[in-house]
């Protein structure tokens, strides 16, 4: 049985920085896709990072340039660092695993952490 901890979040201004973490327990953490989706009030829930198994990352288009993604196989965990924070960016944040490759299909998505809130105020 797998489970993802999330950690970090909370609340800070616009053009802040945040960073979340994420630590699995998934078996063979390398074999995994891991992903953050966010999900905002009224809005469908959203892709932010792939972290792939080849070591690739690819990013949402809403926060290319502003957030980066590390995956440490030796930890298994994966961070989420997240620069000049915007309102819009106010959410809850998931932490996800899917064996294999990466998708935008989140419901194909097997583990998920317990999500945490980012507030950004402006």
């Amino acid at each position: 049985q797998g489970q993802l901890v999330e950690s970090g979040g909370g609340s800070v201004p616009a053009g802040g920085s945040l960073t979340l973490s994420c630590k699995a327990y998934v078996y063979p953490y390398t074999a995994y896709c891991m992903a953050w989706f966010r999900l905002a009030e009224g809005q469908p829930r959203e892709r932010v990072s792939f972290s792939n198994t080849d070591g690739s990352a690819s990013f949402g288009d809403s926060v290319k340039g502003r957030f980066t993604v590390s995956r440490d196989n030796v930890k298994e965990m994966v961070n989420l660092q997240m620069n000049s924070l915007k309102p819009e960016d106010t959410a809850m944040y998931y932490c996800a695993a899917r064996r294999g490759s990466c998708s935008d299909d989140w419901n194909t998505y097997r583990y998920w952490g317990q999500g945490t809130h980012i507030a950004v105020s402006s």
